[in-house]
């Protein structure tokens, strides 16, 4: 019997999960993670439909996830909470409904609960603490960090007078989330899928076994909104694409993203310090993005907060472009002096939705005593009295218009033209290897790492 391409990439990833721990450790890109329990992977399976072989550790590696940096955090648990300390020994646990209030105290975490069922009912003083939610019947435990729930287990330790809140999860658990937090969920599921492929490879690459944490939760990193950003189309992205990474060579690839190009995706040379074989510049399909084509009115009190040190803004020159169109470096022009800045800083400044963008002056409008110089006059005794001088006009501060196109830095794949291409009947392998070009899509396996690049880890927006 023929045995189909899906079929033998899943007999591919069966080979590579049977490999022994160790070697999968040795990659560098499965380093070890902390201790889970093993009802862990059978809750990761149960919830997307995974299959419990391929949720193992191996392949399924725990990820480091930052959510907050708060001088005080609100904690609680679907189910209730077990606390721990930096070693794993509970401290106390806490039923359904009751709530941990954090802080920092003295370079310290201060945990007052509300209510405990076991151990101490005081106030607690550590300088780690690990929250585990306690089992749940019928469904996943949770933890609610502030507005929003999260899977997993959170850490918290402090650094530099707050609270740093961290989510401890598995891979496969952690992705339905992420592609409903940056997609919407009722998009085909091809393009759910290609963002599922993309997010995997990109949260893989970027694991810092030595750092604090692995990943931001914004668009810093990639957007990860808990489990209200999940559903059953995100999950079932998952569930059909698991374990499938983007290989070029014998590594992942930085499998950056963002919303829409406006038109063309961008060389990640023109924006980062190095230009990448898969990051090139390659013809988009956004034209059906609501932000294909946009303008945003640069007001005088808007352009004077942007640049102070030159007294606001009259006019904004572009020096350079990429080859895409978008500004390399920009002269902006001031009251009181001039600036020579990057097109990134001058979109970080003025809020733009991207560099691709030209910048035109409003007319001026000048109307009634503005015209004159003068006020209406009056009359009296049959003759008509002499007006005044005319006064100098004076313009108004110069309103500046800016008009552009797309969303995001430009480089890789642009999710309004994974849409379009889902719409045309694209699958998602066809989808992806448009956008990283000479890419695998592949299931992760031993001895896959990431490839030094120099691009900036963080994908944007």
């Amino acid at each position: 019997m023929a045995v189909s391409k899906t079929g033998r990439i899943r007999a591919l990833f069966l080979a590579a999960a049977l490999l022994p721990q160790a070697l999968l450790l040795s990659s560098g890109v499965l380093a070890a993670a902390p201790a889970v329990a093993q009802s862990e992977a059978e809750d990761v399976a149960a919830a997307g439909g995974l299959d419990p072989l391929l949720a193992s550790r191996s392949t399924n590696p725990q990820l480091r996830v930052l959510l907050l940096d708060l001088p005080a955090i609100r904690v609680a648990g679907s189910s209730g909470l077990s606390l721990r300390d930096a070693r794993g020994g509970e401290l106390l646990r806490m039923p359904a409904g009751a709530t941990l209030s954090l802080r920092q105290v003295g370079g310290r975490i201060q945990a007052q609960p509300s209510a405990v069922t076991k151990g101490n009912s005081g106030t607690l003083s550590v300088s780690e603490l690990w929250l585990e939610p306690l089992p749940a019947s019928g469904g996943l435990a949770s933890l609610q960090i502030e507005s929003r729930r999260y899977r997993g287990r959170l850490q918290v330790r402090v650094e530099a007078s707050k609270l740093r809140a961290i989510n401890v999860i598995a891979l496969e658990t952690y992705l339905p989330s992420v592609v409903g937090s940056e997609m919407p969920a009722s998009w085909p599921l091809e393009a759910l899928r290609a963002q599922a492929v993309a997010a995997r490879t990109y949260a893989l690459r970027h694991r810092r076994p030595s750092a604090p944490f692995d990943l931001h939760s914004t668009v810093t990193s990639q957007a990860y909104k808990g489990l209200e950003a999940e559903t059953a189309s995100t999950r079932e992205a998952v569930r059909s694409t698991q374990g499938l990474v983007l290989m070029h060579g014998n590594s992942l690839i930085n499998a950056v993203f963002h919303s829409s190009s406006g038109g063309n995706t961008e060389n990640s040379g023109d924006l980062w310090s190095r230009q990448l074989p898969y990051l090139v510049s390659v013809h988009d399909y956004d034209d059906s993005s609501p932000v294909a084509r946009w303008e945003k009115t640069l007001s005088p009190q808007m352009l004077t907060g942007a640049f102070g040190e030159i007294g606001g803004v009259s006019r904004i020159d572009v020096l350079s472009t990429t080859g895409s169109g978008r500004v390399r470096q920009a002269r902006v022009i001031g009251p009181s002096g001039a600036l020579v800045i990057t097109g990134a800083q001058l979109r970080s400044r003025l809020g733009l939705r991207s560099t691709l963008v030209r910048f035109e002056a409003a007319p001026f409008t000048f109307t009634g005593a503005a015209l004159t110089g003068g006020t209406q006059l009056p009359v009296g005794m049959g003759s008509v009295l002499a007006p005044p001088p005319p006064r100098p006009l004076v313009p108004p501060s110069p309103v500046i218009i800016a008009v552009g196109r797309g969303f995001g830095h430009g480089v890789g794949m642009s999710q309004w033209g994974a849409y379009a291409l889902a719409q045309q009947g694209r699958r998602f392998e066809q989808i992806l290897q448009h956008y990283y070009r000479g890419v695998r899509v592949q299931p992760l396996r031993a001895g896959t790492g990431p490839l030094a690049s120099g691009v900036a880890a963080g994908r944007g927006s």
